[in-house]
C-alpha cells in the first residue's frame, strides 16, 4: 500500500508542475498587483483545453471570503471590492483539463498613500541653516525601499542637503487597518543668492507596477520687515494642495481617506505683546500643545485646555525671533507662525523707576541751590537794607 502511494503521488505532483504555467492566463498579468485602501481590483483567470472540452478553473486563497468569485466554463474571476489590508495575500487559480492541471498564483498588495503630507516649518527664511521635516500620514508600506521622502528644487533634488534620520510612527486610527506617519528630517544649506521662492517636499511611492508622486510647497522668505511697530513681522502659511502623479497604475487604484484635520495659530493683541492661541476643530478626543518657540519654550508663560492652546510673547522680554509651532495629538499635524518682535526694551521695575525719580529731584535740589548761591545771594547782600541788617548795631 505504502509503495503503490509513493508511486502515484510523485506522477500527482509531477502532472501538476508539468502543467504549471502553461495555458492558464491570469490578467494581470503582473505577479504582484497593487491595490489602494479602498479602492476595487479584478483577477480573471482563463484556461482553454487542447481538445474543446470546457475546463474547470476556480480561484482559491487562504481565505476565500476576502473576495467575490464567479466562475464559469473556462474562466473565474475574484473581484476585490473596498480593499482593506486584511485583503492582502497570495491567490492561487487552479485549472484543469482532464488530467492536467495548471496554476498560478498572484500576490494581492494592498496599499496606502494619501495626499497628506505636512512640513515643518511651513517656510522657510533664506540666507540661514535650517532644519526642515516632512511627514507623510496615514501610509503603509512604510519601509525606505517603498516609500521615500525628498526635497526638491524645481525637478531636482537640492544639493548639499544633509539627512538628519527618518522616524515611524503608528498613526491613530479608529479602523481596524494599521497606518503609519514617516517623518523625514534635513539641514538646509543657505539656499544661496539669489534664493529660490519655494521648494517641495516630494512622497512617492514604489511599488512592483506601480509609482505614485505627491508634492507640498514650502515658500522661502527673502526678507522679514514691518513698517508700524510695535506690530509683528509675522507669516501663517496655508497648506496647499499638490498633485499626484501616477503613470503606472494598474487597474484603478485610487485613495481613500478623508482630509486631516489641521490646528491653526491665531494672534490676540493684549497689552505688551501678543498672545498666541493654537486651536483645532476636530471634535471630541483631541488636543493641541506647543511644541517648539524661539529661545526655550520653558521660557514662555502657556495654558493648554484640550483643543485650545495659548502662549503669552511680551515685547519686554526681548524674546528672540523665531517660528512657534503647536501640534495636534493624535495625529500630529502642525501648524507654525512666524515671528518678529519690532520693540525689545530691557526689563523695568516699580523700584527702578521710583529710585530714578528720587534721584532726579535730589540732583534738581542740588543744582537750585548752587544757583541760588552763586547768583542770587551776592545781589541780595549788595541791597542797603539787607546790607544793614548785615552790619548790626555800632
Amino acid at each position: 500500500m505504502e509503495s503503490g502511494l509513493a508511486l502515484v503521488l510523485p506522477l500527482f505532483l509531477g502532472l501538476l508542475q508539468q502543467g504549471r504555467g502553461g495555458p492558464l492566463k491570469v490578467e494581470p498579468r503582473e505577479p504582484v498587483v497593487a491595490v489602494a485602501v479602498g479602492g476595487s481590483m479584478q483577477l480573471t483567470c482563463r484556461l482553454a483545453c487542447a481538445d474543446r472540452r470546457a475546463a474547470s478553473v476556480q480561484w482559491r486563497g487562504l481565505d476565500t471570503s476576502l473576495g467575490s468569485v464567479q466562475s464559469g466554463p473556462g474562466s473565474s474571476v475574484l473581484s476585490v471590492l473596498n480593499a482593506s489590508l486584511s485583503a492582502a495575500g497570495t491567490r492561487v487559480c487552479v485549472g484543469s483539463c482532464r488530467n492536467l492541471t495548471f496554476q498560478q498564483t498572484v500576490n494581492l498588495l494592498v496599499f496606502a498613500f494619501p495626499d497628506q503630507l505636512t512640513v515643518s516649518p511651513v517656510a522657510l527664511v533664506a540666507g540661514l541653516d535650517q532644519k526642515v521635516a516632512c511627514t507623510a500620514h496615514n501610509v503603509t508600506p512604510m519601509d525606505a525601499d517603498a516609500l521615500t521622502l525628498s526635497l526638491l528644487l524645481g525637478d531636482r533634488e537640492l544639493e548639499g542637503v544633509q539627512a538628519l534620520g527618518r522616524d515611524e510612527e503608528v498613526e491613530p486610527q479608529e479602523g481596524e487597518d494599521m497606518l503609519f506617519r514617516v517623518t523625514e528630517r534635513w539641514l538646509l544649506p543657505p539656499l544661496g543668492t539669489p534664493a529660490p521662492s519655494t521648494l517641495y517636499c516630494q512622497a512617492t511611492m514604489r511599488l512592483p507596477g506601480l509609482q505614485q508622486s505627491h508634492r507640498h510647497p514650502i515658500p522661502v522668505l527673502h526678507s522679514l520687515t514691518s513698517q508700524k511697530p510695535p506690530v509683528t513681522t509675522s507669516l501663517e502659511v496655508t497648506l496647499e494642495e499638490g498633485y499626484t502623479h501616477s503613470p503606472q497604475s494598474p487597474g484603478k487604484p485610487g485613495n481613500s481617506s478623508t482630509e486631516p484635520c489641521l490646528p491653526e495659530i491665531h494672534q490676540l493683541p493684549v497689552p505688551g505683546g501678543l498672545e498666541l492661541l493654537c486651536e483645532v476643530a476636530c471634535g471630541p478626543g483631541v488636543a493641541v500643545h506647543w511644541t517648539q518657540a524661539p529661545g526655550d519654550l520653558a521660557a514662555y508663560e502657556r495654558r493648554e485646555a484640550g483643543a485650545q492652546a495659548w502662549l503669552s510673547v511680551l515685547w519686554a522680554a526681548c524674546n528672540p525671533e523665531g517660528w512657534f509651532q503647536c501640534r495636534l495629538d493624535p495625529g500630529g499635524q502642525l501648524a507654525n507662525l512666524y515671528l518678529v518682535p519690532e520693540i525689545c526694551s530691557p526689563p523695568t521695575s516699580g523700584a527702578l523707576w521710583t529710585g530714578s525719580l528720587v534721584l532726579g529731584l535730589l540732583l534738581l535740589a542740588f543744582l537750585t541751590y548752587r544757583l541760588w548761591k552763586c547768583c542770587w545771594a551776592p545781589q541780595l547782600l549788595r541791597t542797603p537794607a539787607l546790607r544793614g541788617m548785615g552790619s548790626g548795631p555800632s
